[in-house]
């Protein structure tokens, strides 16, 4: 059951993602790259090579990425400073995923 809710939550995150990203963005490239890591997240929650308390970590972390592109955006304008920003939060992001799906922990 839980698994079935985890599941369940990163595919609302995913489809909300992937729904900003066919509006116009300002920041295509980090839109991209969540909706690549969401797919990470979920691959990794179906496979079993994230625990429930990893997969909380690693989509609180996408939420802050989210929330950080809203607010570099609404000013009309994402400076060169944001972006490097935003790519710096998915990169760490992405080593956080590749972590924690390749760590030796035992899975429930």
């Amino acid at each position: 059951m839980k698994k079935f809710i985890s599941i369940s939550v990163l595919s609302m995150a995913f489809i909300c993602i992937a729904a900003s990203g066919f509006s116009q963005s300002k920041t295509p490239r980090v839109t991209k790259r969540q909706v690549n890591q969401q797919e990470r997240i979920g691959g990794g929650v179906k496979k079993g090579e994230l625990t429930p308390k990893e997969t909380r970590h690693l989509e609180a972390r996408e939420a802050k990425i989210q929330h950080d592109k809203k607010v570099a955006k609404s000013d009309g304008k994402v400076t060169g400073k944001e972006r490097a920003k935003l790519n710096r939060e998915e990169n760490r992001s992405s080593r956080a995923i590749y972590r924690q799906k390749h760590d030796a922990q035992k899975r429930g």
